[in-house]
């Protein structure tokens, strides 16, 4: 696959992945869908992984790929070409490095468990702490210890399931943007081996 075909490719297939993970970042501010708990949200959430290291962040990347798999702006031909894949290799860096953000906060997450109240009493008597990391077992694979968290409802599997969303994807842009560094240096270096008049726009 040609360097041009390949950068299109790439920033396809970020782009609707950045809107994802943003999505799942600011559900994460509700838990169960209810605006009733967002003072008491898991701090991995606060750290917006998903909104801005797989997100905002993936959206320069996902673009300069596209635009170097087309004519873009630099002009058409060879000098154009490695102008286009220098501004993608470089917008890749940082796309990676926010994916990898993502993956450590996701990952810390899913460790550590949500931040739930272990009763029903509010104010002093509530029992606000992250009790999934305090188990000799792992939260993960033991079911019946969800029912600690009372409140929110439904917390363990709302922060399991969106959690777990946000490190795959940010993954999956680790590995794309990994793989279109390597694709946009051999752009700059050879250039594209597509036919100038098999430029797509």
């Amino acid at each position: 696959m040609c360097t041009g075909k390949c950068s299109r490719f790439v920033g396809l297939s970020l782009l609707p992945m950045a809107f994802i993970c943003m999505i799942a970042n600011l559900l994460l501010i509700f838990p169960n869908g209810e605006t009733t708990w967002t003072n008491h949200i898991t701090t991995q959430v606060w750290l917006m992984g998903g909104l801005l290291g797989s997100g905002l962040f993936m959206l320069c990347p996902s673009c300069n790929a596209i635009r170097a798999g087309g004519k873009g702006c630099c002009g058409e031909g060879c000098c154009g070409n490695r102008c286009r894949m220098l501004r993608s290799f470089i917008s890749s860096i940082f796309g990676a490095l926010g994916s990898f953000y993502c993956v450590v906060v996701s990952g810390t997450a899913l460790s550590d468990g949500p931040l739930c109240n272990a009763n029903n009493n509010t104010g002093k008597d509530a029992d606000w702490d992250y009790h999934m990391s305090k188990l000799n077992v792992s939260y993960l694979t033991h079911k019946e210890s969800w029912d600690i968290c009372v409140q929110p409802p439904n917390v363990v599997l709302w922060n399991i399931v969106l959690f777990s969303i946000l490190l795959g994807i940010g993954a999956l842009e680790f590995i794309l943007c990994t793989s279109q560094i390597i694709n946009g240096l051999i752009g700059i270096i050879c250039g594209d081996c597509r036919k100038k008049g098999k430029n797509e726009g």
